[in-house]
């Protein structure tokens, strides 16, 4: 559902996320945005890759931590940001559902993903 929405936008549903998490809060270190995206580093490292060689965000050591990896987006990933605001928009409408029906499917799923993960409800 989410394929030909982001196409044109260059991204696959993954790395959509990533963007997401990044417009919302960026530079992060890798470790804050496996947590957010509850992804591991070996699935969250080759997604970071290709959106760094897309010229969206960049990778570097932490000057504080060397062991931690800060992820910031460069101008081109958010300039993104505009592009992408018709994405929820654009999968609402594909999905036929109302605004209510899907926070209550939101709301049902968060509940699944801490009870899965033993994590605090947000």
């Amino acid at each position: 559902m989410y394929r030909p929405v982001l196409e044109p936008l260059g991204l696959t549903h993954p790395q959509y996320l990533v963007m997401l998490a990044l417009w919302e809060n960026s530079p992060r270190k890798v470790h804050e945005l496996g947590d957010a995206l509850v992804l591991d580093s070996a699935t969250l490292s080759p997604l970071l890759k290709r959106l760094e060689t897309s010229g969206l965000l960049t990778r570097h050591r932490n000057a504080v931590d060397e062991r931690a990896l800060d992820v910031a987006l460069t101008e081109k990933g958010a300039a993104l940001r505009a592009q992408a605001e018709s994405v929820p928009g654009q999968i609402v409408d594909r999905l036929g559902l109302s605004i209510d029906e899907l926070e209550a499917i939101r709301s049902n799923l968060n509940v699944l993903l801490a009870a899965s993960t033993s994590q605090p409800l947000v």
